[in-house]
């Protein structure tokens, strides 16, 4: 496992565009923190965000992971890039030459995934500890524990959506066309959702409960959007009377559904490249 590693670092650390966005990655999520900074003046009142709680625990939780979640396209270009470059430089064939099974091949790069998605969560653990701390009106063990199935969630998701990167860049060998075939898929899941919603199941809950199967439907939903959660915006519902009953806790049945698609993913891509001739 060490040696198949080895391998991968080596290719990504000569690989300038690689070590530029995962630099890039890690150097954006560290803004989430500018975000304390940030003031608003409206009719004369002073507005800062982080006084609106997103830094309180246990909300921090919430709120980081949903951010560095948008930001994952990056680390997915990288795992693309990392694909298919196999294939345009020749290299997968010359380590199979020099003696790597397929399956070491496929689980080299399964490995490198899970090391992103394991490096990610520890970040954002770090991050979220060191801004919840700094401004966090609540700093009680037990508070600051609850929500931390957060990151749980955040690393289930980036390991669904990478181990799907890794899988299109085997079944497409281009970069380009490997990330614009993932957002063709994108916009085939919403028409399908369309579809069953406002079409064939009109007026139920079918649309809803199926597409939580989708692949990326599914990942999406592990971190709800925590908007509505914020102190500005839960006055604003009450004063307006909105009554709020959304449920943001993390959903272990969602968990359950993304590690399926991670080991579908993982396993077609094997497939895949075992039946394909190099």
């Amino acid at each position: 496992m060490k040696r198949l590693l080895s391998i991968e670092f080596q290719k990504l650390w000569q690989n300038k565009a690689s070590k530029v966005l995962i630099i890039s990655y890690f150097v954006i999520l560290c803004f989430i923190s500018l975000i304390a900074s940030i003031e608003f003046n409206f009719g004369g009142v002073p507005f800062r965000i982080a006084e609106q709680g997103i830094f309180n625990f246990p909300f921090i939780w919430h709120f980081n992971t949903y951010v560095a979640a948008l930001l994952k396209i990056f680390l997915a270009v990288v795992i693309v890039s990392m694909m298919t470059n196999e294939y345009s430089y020749g290299t997968l064939k010359q380590n199979l030459i020099d003696g790597l099974s397929k399956k070491e091949f496929v689980l080299s790069k399964f490995l490198v995934v899970v090391l992103f998605a394991i490096g990610s969560t520890f970040f954002i653990f770090l991050l979220s500890i060191i801004l919840g701390y700094s401004f966090s009106s609540y700093t009680e063990l037990s508070i600051v524990l609850t929500d931390i199935d957060y990151l749980l969630a955040y690393f289930v998701k980036l390991l669904g959506f990478f181990s799907f990167c890794l899988f299109l860049g085997i079944l497409v060998k281009r970069s380009a066309f490997a990330l614009g075939f993932l957002i063709l898929w994108n916009i085939v899941e919403w028409i399908l959702y369309g579809i069953m919603k406002w079409g064939l199941f009109r007026d139920t809950e079918i649309a809803e409960n199926v597409s939580r199967f989708f692949p990326l439907e599914s990942m999406s939903l592990l971190i709800f959007n925590p908007a509505r959660r914020m102190s500005v915006i839960k006055n604003a519902e009450q004063y307006a009377g909105i009554i709020n009953e959304n449920i943001y806790g993390v959903n272990y049945f969602q968990i359950l559904i993304v590690l399926v698609w991670t080991t579908l993913f993982v396993y077609l891509s094997y497939r895949l490249l075992k039946k394909r001739d190099l």
